[in-house]
């Protein structure tokens, strides 16, 4: 996907939804403006879309729009998840460090149970002890699901096998399996997995699918493979104030997403972006790159004296959430070749 330079680069990296919509998408939401339709998911563009997230998994999957990633992930798991239940997940997990406990809140008080591994994935090892840790023991909280996210916190992925290999264990001890897919995009387009192979093929049973940071406006959704979660996750939706009653303006968004590759496609110059500005930086003496940059998300280390140039120059970027002088940059499907150029320029100047 081209995109033409603008005459002032873009300089915020802090995340990929700082970003606006693609064209496609706002269009869509302009068609759904037009004249009246049915409410609460019962119109054209809902049954569109659901048509569409059946094609791209290649079977038949129920679908419920929502306004952010937080709610999927949030009412996805109180549907898989008693009270007195446990999510197991990584303890950098977004669900786990920055949804302020909306999990928990939604699940009436379930525990998350936090696992640690290597780029913010599972270790498999971690995750058989802990799903089989005090079952049946009234005293302590009881192992229910897995929740997993693709891609991690720090970029990296699952592959299917993976995933697959997780699921098992999850499911050996009878636990639903979770997926945040807030980057699912990033992910089926680095690996070049279908996402049936990324999600339901490889024992996902509910997906919280993100399009708000890759190209949409205000639309998410909960895609659930195991249907018989529907019924119990619709009335969540509808007692979350999640049924929107104009709800073909999420379902517009997320058609025109999923029409003729739209979201692969930003996904692709999303990925493309990080991989140019890792590539610059790794050229750059006094930087260090501490994960391979598999998506579009990218952690490194600068000189204390480059960040704050950087920060005075107008850059703007996470860097005091970790530790001293690890930064964190993230590419969008609008960030442009001359984005990524004008920050290596910039670093390359301040590290002299």
């Amino acid at each position: 996907m081209s995109i033409a330079a603008p005459t002032a680069p873009q300089r915020i990296f802090t995340s990929d939804n700082t970003a606006g919509a693609s064209p496609e998408i706002v269009q869509a939401v302009t068609a759904a403006a037009a004249g009246q339709d049915l409410p609460y998911g019962a119109d054209r563009f809902t049954a569109s879309a659901r048509a569409r997230f059946a094609e791209i998994f290649e079977r038949d999957v129920d679908v419920l729009p929502v306004s952010t990633g937080s709610a999927a992930n949030a009412l996805s798991l109180a549907a898989l998840t008693p009270p007195w239940g446990s999510v197991l997940c990584h303890r950098d997990s977004h669900i786990n460090t920055d949804e302020c406990g909306a999990p928990e809140f939604s699940t009436g008080g379930a525990k998350l149970v936090s696992l640690s591994g290597d780029d913010a994935r599972i270790d498999p090892a971690q995750l058989h002890a802990a799903a089989t840790r005090k079952v049946g023991d009234v005293h302590s909280v009881q192992p229910s699901v897995l929740s997993i996210t693709q891609a991690t916190e720090t970029g990296a992925l699952y592959t299917p096998d993976e995933i697959r290999d997780l699921a098992r264990i999850a499911k050996d001890s009878g636990l639903r399996v979770h997926m945040d897919g807030a980057r699912f995009a990033n992910a089926v387009a680095a690996l070049g997995c279908t996402p049936a192979e990324l999600t339901w093929q490889a024992g996902i049973d509910v997906l919280s699918f993100g399009a708000t940071k890759n190209g949409a406006m205000t639309a998410d959704a909960i895609v659930v493979f195991d249907r018989a979660l529907t019924p119990e996750l619709s009335f969540r939706a509808k007692r979350a104030g999640q049924l929107t009653s104009k709800m073909r303006f999420q379902s517009a968004q997320l058609d025109a997403y999923l029409t003729d590759g739209l979201w692969l496609r930003n996904a692709v110059h999303a990925n493309t972006m990080a991989e140019r500005l890792g590539t610059g930086l790794k050229a750059i003496p006094g930087t260090d790159l501490l994960h391979a940059v598999e998506a579009n998300i990218l952690f490194c280390r600068l000189p204390q004296t480059v960040i704050d140039q950087l920060l005075a120059e107008g850059f703007t970027f996470y860097h005091d959430r970790w530790e001293p002088g690890v930064c964190r940059f993230v590419t969008s499907f609008s960030t442009t070749e001359h984005d990524v150029d004008t920050l290596l320029e910039a670093v390359r100047r301040l590290a002299i």
